[in-house]
């Protein structure tokens, strides 16, 4: 899917070990949009949090421009995303495959980190293999959270829910059929 003047701004949001910092980064290549991950610029130095009217506020400086895709969970500023949004990619993989994805993650170090923060192997191991009971925990409840959420402020938005990593090729490689609002064909 390459974006025309009406998906310019667009969200890709999931569980975490979903996958949406490597569709993103593929999107972004395809589509030439700038990507903005929110992971990086939600630490503050010494990953330390910020408070929510910070993280807003930085946010609403991320978002100003007129072409980007966003990547991340962050579901209590999801509004604010959905403010600006054309598009909304919603890849809702499988709890297990996250988990899977969140204790292989664990294994290796991130190209990049927030600017401040730095990681030992072992910092990484433990923070990525947390997420695994924190996956197992909210697997019913945080895409249905989500959902409603983009149902109550992105209705304007085009929606794609991208269940399969057949349906998420589709929609990079820009298949006539993504313009639907769920795809997936059940394997992954």
């Amino acid at each position: 899917m390459y974006p025309n003047e009406t998906q310019r701004r667009i969200i890709v949001t999931g569980m975490a070990g979903a996958g949406k910092s490597t569709f993103s980064r593929a999107f972004a290549v395809r589509s030439g949009l700038p990507l903005i991950h929110l992971d990086l610029h939600f630490w503050k130095p010494g990953w330390t949090e910020p408070s929510e009217a910070e993280w807003r506020e930085k946010q609403r400086a991320l978002l100003a421009g007129n072409a980007w895709i966003v990547d991340g969970n962050y579901a209590e500023t999801l509004d604010l995303r959905l403010e600006r949004a054309d598009t909304v990619v919603v890849l809702a993989t499988s709890w297990w495959r996250c988990a899977v994805r969140a204790l292989l993650r664990g294994c290796r170090m991130p190209d990049t980190l927030p600017e401040g923060c730095e990681y030992s192997a072992w910092q990484r191991l433990r923070a990525e293999w947390r997420l695994v009971p924190l996956i197992l925990r909210n697997r019913h409840g945080e895409l249905e959270h989500e959902q409603a959420i983009i149902a109550r402020h992105g209705q304007h938005a085009s929606q794609h829910v991208l269940k399969s990593k057949r349906a998420i090729r589709k929609f990079l490689d820009g298949s006539p059929d993504v313009a639907g609002r769920e795809h997936g064909d059940g394997s992954n």
